[in-house]
């Protein structure tokens, strides 16, 4: 599988197929690429509406006619305009296009449902994505649960959780490798994640992507 860091939140996994997860790219000063370049998506997943989140999901999957999922408010806005949406909620799973989709809790605001994380089954991998998020004890029952393979946790602080509080999520989730996300996009997000590896020690391989980067898993 490879695991491509487009900037910001936003990841995409091209294995058996193509996921995309929070695909804020019109707008985000570090994506590496653009909507009108992405002609291939079969599942866009979104962690919460929030702009540098919801980004150009809706746009990616009339083009592309990938399924939308999401928390259930966030599908059915997207089925309004015409989008094929699978809707859900936190504890909830949803299995679509051969990808299984695990909905998580996160700590965080938003406008439409829940903020949430999710965890994706995807070619005999398990990935976490703990979208926008403070620490939370209950990170401990997805290390418990799904054992993820690798996980993209946020560093950035402000918003989510800076270096300190999400090496102790690594902590909690018992990730085998991490992916720092949501940091270096704008100068309010100037966390290092150099920082966050010193911090992680040999709890979890850290693999540090500049926007664009590919990492084979």
């Amino acid at each position: 599988m490879e695991i491509s860091w487009l900037g910001h939140s936003a990841i995409k996994l091209q294995g058996s197929k193509t996921v995309f997860i929070d695909p804020f790219l019109n707008g985000n000063p570090q994506a590496s690429t653009s909507p009108d370049k992405i002609t291939k998506a079969d599942v866009v997943i979104v962690t919460h509406d929030h702009g540098d989140h919801l980004g150009d999901a809706f746009p990616i999957c009339k083009k592309t006619g990938a399924t939308l999922v999401s928390v259930h408010e966030i599908a059915l806005e997207a089925e309004s305009e015409g989008i094929t949406a699978e809707g859900m909620n936190i504890g909830g799973t949803v299995e679509t296009n051969g990808i299984k989709v695990h909905m998580v809790q996160a700590l965080h605001s938003c406008e439409k449902g829940d903020p949430t994380g999710v965890v994706v089954e995807m070619d005999g991998k398990t990935l976490y994505h703990a979208g926008d998020t403070g620490l939370t004890l209950d990170m401990k029952l997805i290390g418990e649960f799904f054992h993820p393979d690798l996980s993209f946790i946020p560093i950035g602080d402000r918003f989510t959780m800076g270096n300190a509080s999400a090496a102790k999520a690594v902590e909690f989730v018992q990730t085998q490798k991490v992916i720092p996300i949501h940091y270096g996009t704008f100068p309010f997000l100037n966390q290092d994640g150099r920082e966050f590896q010193k911090k992680v020690g040999d709890m979890a391989e850290v693999i540090l992507l500049n926007t664009g980067e590919t990492y084979n898993l």
